[in-house]
């Protein structure tokens, strides 16, 4: 994809100099660009790499001079993780999903589908399914009956949208995810073990039991500007929704179960798992592995760090880190006492021996 630097400046609100004309096709890290290649030289550790590459054109970190790097054009950027997005936004094609709607394609006669809308090879579209303006539907997606599915969004190959779930506007969903599954919520007769153990922490009679499904009846919202990440499942609610708000941004195999609330803006990263019913605030940020046990409340702009396990209630504002999950300074001293541990034992050791001589010798 050509484009000048004077065209990039202007996306991203940057300062250009040199040859604003100087046409890139792609980035590259600086020690392999080539002469067409724009070079990601965003702080003086990356910058060194130049003098290994051929570029003529770079990205630069603020308080850089482009004069010092021998290059024809240069962007300064005062935040450059920042830049980058826009950087690669401007230099991505998206997907190539043909306009209109593939001879493959199979679509209910009730199904509405909007102006521009775009639908690839292998398409599946149920009963009463509502579709949106400029929608991009890859190969092999299905959507079931009586889902809506807004304007701006690009599903990509293989996923699957339940029946009567909503997504809003500029949804972004990868590869082989699935919005809008059953909800794993099962019972027994009487109690069962899980019951007993839960009341008792610990023990338990062991019961000859089946588990009973409880139907899923809700289904699942997406907010707007959502971006669901590649084989993630968001389970449908039990009676209510399952609801994600605006602006979240989901990993891949990211695991939603049924009911479960989360705020806007959230951020999980991969394998994180939310249990059922759990409340989940605003902003959000859980790392990789993070778990959540059913039925909690996590405030707005809790932090959990990666594997932490969640077992209780977390207050707005909290870092938490481990297994279980404490504050993160908390468990930051444990670990350091955790790693002392060794030695004093050791010293726990010498101490009776020196105890027992003492006594011996009375």
């Amino acid at each position: 994809m050509a484009i000048t630097i004077g065209e990039i400046a202007k996306a991203l609100g940057a300062e250009v100099f040199g040859n604003a004309d100087l046409v890139i096709e792609s980035l590259s890290e600086p020690s392999i660009a080539g002469p067409n290649q724009l070079a990601l030289a965003m702080s003086s550790r990356y910058a060194e790499g130049l003098a290994g590459g051929q570029a003529r054109a770079a990205v630069l970190g603020p308080g850089m001079d482009w004069a010092d790097y021998a290059l024809e054009a240069a962007l300064v950027v005062p935040r450059p993780r920042y830049a980058l997005a826009g950087l690669t936004a401007a230099l991505d094609p998206g997907p190539d999903i043909a306009p209109g709607i593939h001879p493959t394609a199979v679509i209910d006669a009730s199904a509405s589908i909007g102006i521009g809308a775009a639908i690839g090879p292998l398409v599946v579209i149920g009963r009463n399914v509502v579709l949106g303006a400029r929608a991009r539907i890859s190969s092999h997606v299905s959507i079931a009956e009586g889902a809506h599915v807004g304007d701006d969004v690009l599903l990509m190959q293989g996923v699957r949208v339940g029946s009567r779930v909503h997504i809003g506007d500029r949804v972004i969903v990868h590869p082989g995810a699935v919005i809008g599954s059953d909800g794993m919520s099962f019972v027994t007769p009487e109690k069962s073990t899980v019951e007993q153990v839960r009341e008792s922490v610990g023990q338990a009679e062991a019961v000859k039991q089946s588990w009973t499904r409880i139907h899923s009846l809700g289904s699942v919202r997406v907010g707007d500007d959502v971006e669901i990440g590649a084989n993630t499942c968001i389970d449908k609610g039990t009676i209510r929704d399952t609801v994600i708000g605006d602006g979240c941004k989901f990993d891949n195999l990211v695991h939603i179960a049924h009911n479960v609330q989360v705020g806007r803006d959230c951020l999980f990263a991969g394998q994180t798992g939310i249990a059922g019913s759990t409340v989940i605030g605003e902003r959000v940020v859980f790392g990789g592995q993070v778990g959540v046990a059913d039925n909690l409340v996590i405030g707005d702009d809790v932090i959990g760090g990666g594997a932490s396990k969640i077992l209780s209630n977390v207050p707005s504002g909290r870092a938490v880190l481990g297994y279980p999950a404490v504050k993160m300074e908390s468990h930051v001293d444990s670990y350091k006492a955790l790693r002392r541990l060794p030695r004093l034992a050791k010293t726990v050791a010498e101490l009776q021996k020196a105890v027992s001589k003492l006594a011996g010798s009375d």
